[in-house]
C-alpha cells in the first residue's frame, strides 16, 4: 500500500509557446527527464523495474545456455548488486570508436538482442534496460570478467567516469563472492538508485524474493541466490521441476482435484511452450504467464491460445469419454477456469511486447502454437488418467450450474436496482457529483458510524454507505452466493459497474473507494472481507488504483484549547510531549477510542474525511502470486494454512489489542 496525501493546489503562471521551446534531449537525459516513459513510474513499482532490467539480462545468459547461477544482493549501503557467470558484456572496440560496454551502458536501443546472433531468446528486446538504469542512478559499476580478465567501468547518472579500465583477473572478480563460486567469466553489476529520481529508496525484500522464486521456477537447473546484508537473510533458489514445481507450490496449501499437474513441454518451430495447470477446491483462478521469463500480467496471445485450448479439449474430451452427455451444453471458459492453477511460459525469437514494461505479448502467431500444444497435452495426459478427467469435468459441471445461478442472481440485482430508483439502495448516502473521478464512495462499518460520517460528510463529493453485521467471505463462496448476500448487493448496486464477467469499469460511479472500519481486531476482519470481494470480483478497482483504506484515530490528546489526534502509541507519546512542555504536564487528557460510533461528526471530518488533513492507504497488489496465496491462506477453506501462518508471524506482534 501506499500513502495518498492531500494534493497542494498549483498556480497557473503564463508562459509562451515558440521555438525556443523545443527541446532536442540527447543521450540518455530523455530517460532522466522522463522516466515513467521508460519503467512506468517513479515509485517502488519503478524502482523495483531497476532490478528487472538488470536481473533480466542475467536471466537471457541463462536462457542462452550461457550462465548457470545468478547471485543479487541488497547491500546494505543502499546498492542492488547483481552477479552472473554468463559471457560476460564484450569490452572490445565497438564500430563508435567506444568499447562495446560503454555503448551498451549509455546508448539506448543498443544491445545483442536484435537479431546480431547475441541472443536467439531474449526478455530485454528493447536494448533500453541496463541504459535506462545507468541513467536512473547515482552510481553504476559494471565489472565484466572475460577470458580471465577483468575489465571495469564506473558511472555517475549515465555518464562515465572514464574509460573501460583492465584491473586484474579471476581471482579479483571473485573476490567477496561465495568462495565456492570459481566464475571464469561473467557479469557483476552495482547501482544505487537516485533519490533526485525515486520517492523511495527501500528495496523490498518480498517484491524481490518472490521473482527471484519465479526465475527459477521458469529456468530449470538455474541457482539464484538472493541476499540481504540489511537483516543479514539469504534464501537460495533451485527448482529442476520448472514450471511443474511452480504450480505444486501454488497449490501447497489447497486440496488438489488432480496430484500431478497436467505438463506440456513442446518445441514448435523455433518457439518453446511450456505449461502445467492443476485444479483446486477453491473457486478462484490463478493463471500465470510468461513470455522469455517476462511476467506478462496483463496476458497477450499466449493465455488467449491456452484458454482456448483448455475449452476445447476438455469439452472434447468429456464428450468422448460420455463424461458429458449429449443432452448438456458445452462447458464455457469460465466453467473450466474455475478451480485453476497454470503457469504458461514460452520462449520466443522475436518477442513484441506492448511497452518497455513489457506486461502484454502480441505476437499473433503464438496463438496457435500454444494452442495446439497444450490440446495435444491435455487430451494425452487425460487419456492416460481418466480418473483426473472425471473429477475436473465434475467440478467444471458444478461450476455451469452455479454460473446459471449467479446469472439469474445477477439478472434480478439489475432488475430489482430498476424498480428502486435507478439501482441506488436505501442505505446510501450519495453525493451531489456525478463525475466519478470527483465521487467519493466510503463503506462504513456500523449504523452509528454511518450516521456520524454522513453528518461529517460534505455531501457534494462524498458518498456514504454504511455496512453492518458480519460480511460473507467471498473466498468460501460463488458468485450465486455472492449476489444473493444482503450484505453484498447493496454495494454492488451502489457501485453501479456489475460484478464478474459483466464489470465494467468504465461505469463506475466513484473513483476513489474508502474502507473505513474501527481501529481494531473487528475493524480489520472487516476491511479483509471487503478486501477479499474486491479482489475476487472486482480486481480491476484496485488495478486502477480506486480502492483506499482510512487511518481513523485511536487516540485523542487534548489540553482544553490544543487537540493532536494519533494512530498509534508512538503517535500518541509524541503528541503527550508536544503538549506537556515547559512543565505544563497536568490538564493533558488523553481518549481512547473503541470505536467509529465514538467519534462525532466534526471529530470524524476532522480526522479521517477532510482531504487536507486526512491519511488514505491506496491498496496496491505486489504480485499476483503472493496475493492470491494471502488470500487462500487467511480466508480459505482449510485451518492448517491459516493456523501455521499465524504461528510463524506471531512472533512480530508487539502490540496486541484484545
Amino acid at each position: 500500500m501506499t500513502v495518498e496525501r492531500a494534493p497542494k493546489a498549483r498556480a497557473a503562471k503564463a508562459s509562451s509557446y515558440n521555438a525556443a521551446s523545443i527541446q532536442v534531449l540527447e543521450g540518455l537525459t530523455a530517460v532522466r527527464k522522463r522516466p515513467g516513459m521508460y519503467i512506468g513510474s517513479t515509485d517502488a513499482r519503478g524502482l523495483h523495474q531497476l532490478v528487472w532490467e538488470v536481473v533480466d539480462n542475467s536471466i537471457d545468459e541463462a536462457m542462452a545456455n550461457q550462465a548457470t547461477r545468478i547471485d543479487v544482493t541488497i547491500r546494505g549501503d543502499g546498492r542492488l548488486e547483481v552477479v552472473d557467470d554468463g559471457r560476460g558484456i564484450p569490452v572490445d572496440r565497438h564500430s563508435t570508436g567506444k568499447s562495446a560496454l560503454e555503448v551498451i551502458m549509455t546508448v539506448l536501443h543498443a544491445g545483442g538482442k536484435f537479431g546480431g546472433g547475441g541472443y536467439k531468446v531474449s526478455g530485454g528486446l528493447h536494448g533500453v534496460g541496463i541504459s535506462v538504469v545507468n541513467a536512473l542512478s547515482s552510481e553504476m559499476r559494471v565489472e565484466v570478467l572475460r577470458d580471465s580478465k577483468l575489465h571495469v567501468q564506473e558511472f555517475m547518472r549515465g555518464a562515465p567516469q572514464g574509460a573501460v579500465k583492465q584491473v586484474g583477473g579471476t581471482a579479483e572478480a571473485n573476490r567477496g563472492l561465495d568462495p565456492g563460486w570459481k566464475r571464469t567469466h561473467g557479469t557483476r553489476t552495482f547501482f544505487h538508485p537516485d533519490a533526485e529520481i525515486f520517492e523511495t529508496m527501500d528495496f523490498n525484500w518480498d517484491t524481490i524474493s518472490t521473482r527471484m522464486r519465479e526465475s527459477a521456477y521458469l529456468n530449470k537447473g538455474l541457482w539464484i541466490r538472493l541476499r540481504d546484508e540489511r537483516t543479514d537473510t539469504e534464501k537460495n533458489f533451485f527448482f529442476q521441476g520448472g514450471v511443474t514445481s511452480f504450480v505444486r507450490h501454488l497449490n501447497r496449501r489447497r486440496g488438489v482435484l488432480n496430484s500431478r499437474p497436467i505438463y506440456v513441454d513442446r518445441l514448435i518451430d523455433s518457439t518453446n511452450v511450456e505449461v502445467a495447470l492443476q485444479y483446486n477446491d477453491a473457486f478462484a483462478e490463478n493463471v500465470l504467464a510468461f513470455a522469455n521469463n517476462i511476467h506478462t500480467i496483463d496476458g497477450g496471445t499466449h493465455v488467449a491460445g491456452f484458454r482456448a485450448a483448455l475449452t476445447s479439449s476438455l469439452n472434447t474430451w468429456s464428450r468422448k469419454s460420455g463424461t458429458l452427455s449429449e443432452k448438456e451444453a458445452n462447458l464455457s471458459g469460465d466453467d473450466v477456469r474455475e478451480g485453476l492453477t497454470a503457469v504458461i511460459s514460452v520462449k520466443l525469437t522475436d518477442p513484441q511486447f506492448e511497452g518497455q514494461t513489457k506486461a502484454k505479448l502480441g505476437n499473433a502467431d503464438i496463438k496457435g502454437i500454444v494452442q495446439n500444444a497444450v490440446t495435444e497435452g491435455i487430451v494425452q495426459h487425460l487419456e492416460e488418467n481418466p480418473a483426473d478427467g472425471r473429477r475436473i469435468i465434475e467440478k467444471c459441471l458444478t461450476a455451469a450450474r452455479a454460473r446459471e445461478a449467479a446469472r439469474k442472481a445477477r439478472d434480478l440485482v439489475i432488475r430489482k436496482g430498476a424498480l428502486e430508483g435507478m439501482a441506488l439502495p436505501g442505505k446510501l448516502a450519495d453525493c451531489q457529483e456525478r463525475d466519478p473521478a470527483r465521487s467519493e464512495l466510503y463503506i462504513v462499518e456500523g449504523d452509528s458510524a454511518g450516521g456520524s460520517a454522513k453528518q461529517g460528510r460534505d455531501r457534494r463529493f462524498q458518498a456514504i454507505l454504511p455496512m453492518f453485521g458480519k460480511m460473507l467471505n467471498v473466498e468460501k463462496a460463488r458468485l450465486d452466493r455472492v449476489l444473493s448476500s444482503d450484505k453484498i448487493r447493496p454495494l454492488v448496486i451502489a457501485l453501479g459497474a456489475g460484478i464478474g464477467e459483466t464489470f465494467d469499469i468504465a461505469k463506475l460511479r466513484y473513483h476513489r473507494i474508502c474502507l473505513l472500519s474501527d481501529a481494531d481486531v473487528d475493524g480489520a476482519h472487516i476491511s479483509t472481507l471487503l478486501l477479499t470481494f474486491f479482489y475476487r470480483h472486482m480486481p480491476q478497482i484496485i488495478d486502477n488504483g480506486y480502492l483506499y483504506i482510512c487511518q481513523p484515530p485511536l487516540y485523542r490528546v487534548s489540553t482544553g484549547k490544543v487537540t493532536r489526534y494519533a494512530t498509534s502509541e508512538q503517535e500518541r507519546e509524541t503528541a503527550l510531549k508536544e503538549l506537556s512542555r515547559d512543565g505544563k504536564t497536568k490538564n493533558v487528557t488523553v481518549q481512547r477510542f473503541k470505536g467509529l460510533g465514538e467519534m462525532n461528526a466534526d471529530q470524524l471530518w476532522d480526522t479521517t474525511m477532510n482531504p487536507e488533513t486526512r491519511t488514505l492507504l491506496r491498496v496496491q497488489v505486489g504480485t499476483a502470486e503472493a496475493a492470491d496465496e494471502m488470500f487462500s491462506t487467511l480466508m480459505g477453506e482449510h485451518v492448517e494454512p491459516r493456523r501455521d501462518f499465524i504461528r510463524g508471524e506471531a512472533r512480530k506482534v508487539r502490540n496486541l489489542d484484545i
